[in-house]
């Protein structure tokens, strides 16, 4: 391998300097060793002045070095390129969750919107945010087989309370994926503001294009490629929204949020939600309706069920399907949906959230494919989840 260097210094600048010196350093006067010296030094100087000169000149005499590298066969030389900026990499797709950036400071630097197009290759990813209230994922390893060998198309994010650090092992996809924290109570705006930390963080990743919440006690009830595909190629964002006129829903209204939010414009909902990037982004940005469920939606008026409901029914109406794809159970009445225990799973269970009794639409197509996750699966149900993963959910 040869190394060749280029110089674009003009060559005529060159030569005038090289003459210069020879015909002070050979004329007949007679020099002393200071004078001849100072004649050294001044010519010098003049070389440097020339150097600025062609540094400051037009481009072409910018003085730059080419590295060239031949082959052992010679032939033309080729320019090598750098490697990609690894801090560019990082910047597009954070690896490093952990931050000290305010909510306010993040919820501005994940607001960004791109004025071109993505100067990078790009796959759609689904992300996948975990909302752990008591900080343990129990369902681990069963998400952990869903995600196998998927690398390149989901992104995960766990916040758990402060402190408090996700038990997996080192090349778990849940692995380091905490997010910076703060507590949270049920029933409070903390709920909200802790869904809302989980998709700006998700939205520092460009190549993120679906947001889904999830808890500690969600399951997958189809494979990954099923799950990605239903999302990545949906019309519509998955945000229940209805309005009945009941305790529940209407009831907790409060008219001092007109005219802002009017009492027809309230909606509710189930807090699990699936949405798009530009809808995701929109509900982060929001200053308009936040504060006011902030202030006026407390108990017995629960924010987790109303805001992003009533915010996407007003913004985003056309754009969302007003159901859900996470399945639970309200049949059996009270403050709480069913859950199911080891005594409770089986086959029949899955098979019968997979393929919904009732019709749903998807892309404005009827389907019986209505849901993609359900919960509320208890820590003793992961033995029986993990015998039929492979038979009954396909992963």
């Amino acid at each position: 391998m040869r190394l060749l260097l280029r110089s674009s210094v003009p060559s005529s600048t060159k030569g005038a300097l090289v003459d210069d010196f020879k015909v002070m350093l050979t004329r007949k006067e007679s020099f002393t060793c200071l004078a001849k010296a100072v004649a050294i030094l001044v010519i010098f100087s003049l070389g440097a002045a020339a150097g600025l000169w062609a540094a400051a000149g037009p481009r072409e005499y910018i003085n730059t070095i080419t590295v060239y590298f031949t082959g052992r066969g010679g032939g033309a030389p080729v320019c090598c390129r750098p490697d990609p900026d690894p801090d560019f990499a990082e910047f597009i797709a954070p690896t490093r969750l952990m931050h000290n950036m305010t909510d306010e400071q993040l919820f501005w630097r994940a607001s960004m919107v791109p004025a071109a197009e993505y100067p990078f290759d790009r796959t759609p990813k689904v992300a996948f945010m975990f909302l752990a209230g008591t900080g343990v994922l129990p369902l681990a390893p069963l998400w952990e087989r869903f995600f196998r060998g998927q690398e390149g198309r989901f992104s995960v994010y766990v916040h758990a309370p402060p402190g408090v650090a996700i038990n997996v092992s080192e090349d778990s996809p849940l692995y380091q994926r905490q997010i910076p924290s703060q507590e949270t109570s049920w029933g409070s705006v903390t709920l909200m503001d802790a869904e809302k930390r989980l998709l700006a963080n998700a939205l520092l990743d460009f190549s993120n294009e679906r947001f889904v919440l999830l808890s500690e006690s969600c399951i997958p009830v189809h494979n990954f490629s099923t799950v990605y595909d239903y999302l990545v190629d949906s019309h519509h964002s998955f945000v229940e929204v209805y309005d009945r006129n009941s305790k529940q829903c209407r009831g907790r209204y409060s008219r001092r949020m007109a005219p802002s939010i009017t009492r027809q414009q309230w909606r509710k909902g189930s807090q699990w939600f699936e949405m798009d990037r530009d809808v995701a982004r929109s509900l982060l940005t929001d200053t308009k309706y936040y504060p006011l469920f902030q202030r006026y939606c407390r108990p017995t008026c629960y924010p987790d069920e109303h805001y992003a409901q009533t915010f996407v029914h007003m913004r985003h109406g056309e754009r969302n399907s007003n159901r859900t794809v996470t399945y639970v159970d309200w049949s059996r009445g009270g403050p709480h949906p069913a859950m199911y225990g080891a005594r409770n799973v089986s086959p029949e269970l899955i098979r019968s959230i997979r393929m919904s009794a009732e019709p749903c639409l998807y892309n404005g197509r009827l389907t019986s494919t209505c849901y993609l996750f359900a919960r509320k699966f208890t820590p003793d149900a992961l033995a029986p989840l993990l015998e039929m993963s492979s038979t009954v959910m396909q992963y």
